[in-house]
């Protein structure tokens, strides 16, 4: 009984959610939802279309022409050019283009590299596909980059992809032209799929240039599947509504277990996108500069308490990821701030192996709120 469930595990994210949800003073620096609402533009396109009711019945399983098309749009405005009607299919957030993805390109027993530490959902996307989940390690050292050589140990005859978050989570990592190019060749000598998971990419700081996808690499495009998400960049978590996109020949399969899992996303929601990329430009900027400003606020925070605590300054996405300098257990150390203080952070271990001894802290909260928690950490430790 159970089987298929019985390695999946509630992510601990939520768990920790779950837990803080119990204290009503409680301040989340856990789960990663931006504290902005959804623009006004964006309500503006989904009244339109309540209004003219066209919302309250399903649209084709790939998603709505007119969405699609203006993805493929935006696409080819970033060096990536993929056909609407056969290779873009619009899904329920990232997490379900994932899950597609890996059900479509794999069978029970295959194994899907993930980077260590990488987002915690990944691994319960693998089980359930019926995978194994390998880790290959980070390197610290150089600011949570790629691994190479620990990346083809871990390439077997069972590995089907390498899925990866960039910029990534929980580091705030962006991993760059260079690095990307060398898991190309990687992906090309073992021929296993690039999974791209980039719902970060519009949040990148000081000048670190434009973000390059491998999904630009034209004779990669039968073996990237790139996913993205509206939830973070366009503060629509709620809506529940992403995109997958990758060569027709692999399209065709995803929606295959798209079309099984949830027969089409929201169309509510898909009208919401339509919004997003048709107005959301300016919107993008204003909570960029923003994160911008609360990171160096849980920066500065950081090294107020730099005995306790060291990290290395996130370049992207809203996230923080400090290593614990006098305690190795991160799961202990985060019940332990959630009990006595009353805030809420995410176990490093969550991660993968290589996440252990750190803790994930989201800026993408309010100024308000950082400093709040910041301030009952500083009594936490006596400060």
């Amino acid at each position: 009984m159970f089987t298929r469930t019985k390695n999946l595990q509630l992510s601990v994210i939520k768990q920790m959610e779950l837990k803080a949800a119990r204290y009503p003073d409680v301040i989340s620096l856990a789960q990663g939802i931006p504290s902005f609402d959804t623009p006004a533009g964006i309500k503006r396109r989904v009244e339109r279309a309540l209004n003219n009711g066209v919302v309250a019945k399903y649209s084709l399983s790939p998603g709505l022409p007119e969405l699609r098309e203006m993805i493929e749009i935006a696409l080819a405005e970033d060096k990536m050019y993929y056909d609407w009607q056969k290779e873009i299919i619009v899904t329920v957030g990232s997490i379900e283009a994932i899950t597609a993805s890996i059900l479509a390109i794999s069978q029970p027993g295959d194994e899907i590299i993930l980077p260590s530490p990488s987002y915690t959902s990944y691994r319960e996307a693998v089980f359930l596909a019926g995978c194994t989940p390998v880790y290959a390690p980070l390197n610290e050292s150089t600011g949570w980059a790629f691994e190479f050589d620990k990346f083809e140990k871990a390439v077997t005859a069972k590995t089907k992809a390498i899925l990866f978050c960039n910029p990534n989570n929980p580091t705030g990592t962006i991993y760059d032209r260079e690095q990307l190019t060398r898991l190309a060749r990687l992906a090309e000598k073992y021929s296993f799929f690039i999974m791209a998971d980039e719902v970060y990419k519009d949040f990148i700081y000081d000048g670190h240039g434009k973000f390059f996808s491998p999904a630009e690499i034209t004779v990669l495009r039968k073996k990237v599947i790139r996913i993205f998400s509206f939830s973070k960049t366009y503060a629509m978590t709620g809506w529940r509504v992403g995109f997958v996109h990758s060569d027709e020949s692999v399209i065709k399969e995803i929606l295959k277990a798209h079309d099984s899992l949830v027969t089409c996303a929201p169309v509510i929601s898909q009208y919401a996108a339509m919004g997003a990329l048709e107005m959301g430009e300016s919107d993008i900027l204003k909570f960029k500069t923003e994160y911008r400003r609360r990171r160096d606020i849980i920066c500065s925070r950081l090294d107020k308490l730099n005995k306790f605590f060291s990290y290395i300054k996130p370049n992207s996405a809203y996230f923080v990821f400090p290593k614990i300098l006098h305690q190795s257990d991160s799961t202990a150390f985060a019940l332990d701030l959630l009990d006595k203080i009353q805030v809420a952070v995410v176990p490093g271990a969550a991660f993968g192996p290589s996440g252990e001894g750190h803790v994930r802290l989201s800026f993408g909260r309010t100024a308000e709120q950082i400093n709040g928690a910041f301030d009952r950490i500083e009594k936490y430790f006596k400060i």
